[in-house]
């Protein structure tokens, strides 16, 4: 596999000139990464030039219509879906949410919702309130020691009542990666749909949508070099059984049947910045005409190489402590993404603080896994120091990053 061209990268993200940021080590990617030049390009020619209503008779409204199809296309194929399958909302905590209230009215009372414990809460919290419409939610949970999901355990909570299971494809706090083919497979079989929260996994290369066969997917382009959005893949075959969320007239229109509150257009439209960084990636790097899907797969593949190579170093110095509760897998490699949380005896928040003074940008916090830290016997308002890399991240930033921890842990 080529080796991603770190200058290259590093080129596409103006944040990376900006002074304040210049010399700093930025790990807290988990919680918004830096946006690419492509998205600040477009999202600043939207607003300048196309400021106005699309889809209209005129000129300009003519181009804003167009710029915001395009992102809903191109960023559908990438993803290997159908165009109607993909949706725009205002966040992934709004998406959820509108989600739970379709659901909510389409299955009964004595039915089933299975969720976990290692969710953030934005899939998690929606689905259990469902418990107040006669709902039965199940829990499945992790292991206390390791935090992992153990497909093993999801069985037992399985049987005809189930119509649907929510859970993580990435740990937001373990950055360990679910088995979701195998999961969504197991839950077909059971009768059920599944909600895969890609959030956490999203920025580390775009999923393989048709290879994860998850009924419901759901991610943010603000954590994936792209506008404040969140985006969803609804399978066609059930967008179209659950109640329609939006305007009662725009019921049979595929794209707008779960916005309720209306897209925000400039960012719809920015969001095609996103395929314009896959796109510039694979044509540096990669010689021969591949359609989209195939493109960002390759894509992919070379970030979570570099990822592995960037994760490594931090892993092995990580090691050498064992003072020091590591939450999640320990090896870098397939199932292990570059977020690294540690468990500490004293508020994560000052480290992160300490931390800052000498150019580390780290979170402390709970990063609204709270249920998950609860269940791994830490308390939520201790939190944990959450060390999040990217692609874009450098072997020497994460050299400082290590003579930081070292110095202040």
């Amino acid at each position: 596999m080529v080796a991603l061209d770190i200058e290259f990268v590093r080129n596409q993200f103006p944040a990376f000139g900006y002074k304040d940021l210049r010399d700093k080590v930025f790990c807290e990617n988990a919680g918004g990464s830096y946006a690419c030049r492509y998205v600040i390009w477009r999202l600043h020619r939207f607003y300048q030039e196309r400021k106005v209503q699309p889809h209209g008779a005129f000129g300009v409204s003519r181009l804003a219509g167009e710029e915001m199809d395009e992102a809903h296309t191109r960023l559908a194929a990438h993803l290997g879906i159908g165009r109607d399958e993909l949706h725009f909302g205002p966040s992934t905590s709004a998406n959820t949410y509108v989600l739970s209230q379709a659901f909510g009215d389409w299955i009964g009372a004595g039915q089933a919702i299975v969720v976990t414990d290692q969710d953030h809460e934005a899939n998690s919290g929606v689905w259990r309130r469902l418990a107040a419409r006669g709902i039965e939610v199940r829990e499945w949970k992790v292991d206390p020691d390791t935090g992992h999901l153990d497909p093993e355990r999801l069985e037992p909570l399985l049987d005809e009542t189930v119509r649907l299971v929510c859970f993580p494809h990435a740990s937001n706090i373990l950055g360990e990666v679910n088995d979701v083919a195998r999961i969504t497979a197991m839950v077909r079989r059971a009768g059920a749909f599944t909600c895969v929260d890609g959030v956490s996994f999203a920025p580390h290369g775009l999923p393989d949508l048709p290879a994860l066969g998850a009924d419901i997917y759901l991610f943010s382009t603000y954590k994936t070099f792209g506008p404040h959005q969140g985006v969803m893949l609804v399978r066609r075959e059930l967008a179209y059984q659950l109640p329609n969320q939006g305007h009662w007239f725009n019921g049979d229109d595929a794209v707008r049947r779960f916005d309720p509150a209306g897209p925000d257009h400039a960012q719809v439209a920015a969001t095609a910045g996103i395929s314009d960084y896959i796109d510039a990636l694979y044509d540096h790097h990669v010689r021969g005409g591949r359609d989209a899907h195939a493109r960002a797969g390759i894509v992919a593949g070379m970030i979570r190489a570099q990822e592995t190579r960037v994760l490594e170093p931090l892993l092995d110095y990580l090691a050498t402590r064992p003072d020091l509760r590591v939450l999640g897998p320990r090896e870098a490699g397939p199932t292990r993404l570059p977020t690294v949380s540690i468990a500490l005896d004293r508020s994560a928040a000052e480290v992160a603080g300490r931390l800052a003074a000498r150019g580390v940008l780290a979170g402390g916090g709970h990063f609204y896994a709270q249920r998950l830290l609860g269940a791994m016997g830490i308390d939520p308002r201790q939190g944990v120091l959450r060390l999040s890399l990217l692609h874009y991240t450098l072997p020497e930033e994460v050299d400082r990053l290590i003579a930081a921890l070292d110095s202040e842990l």
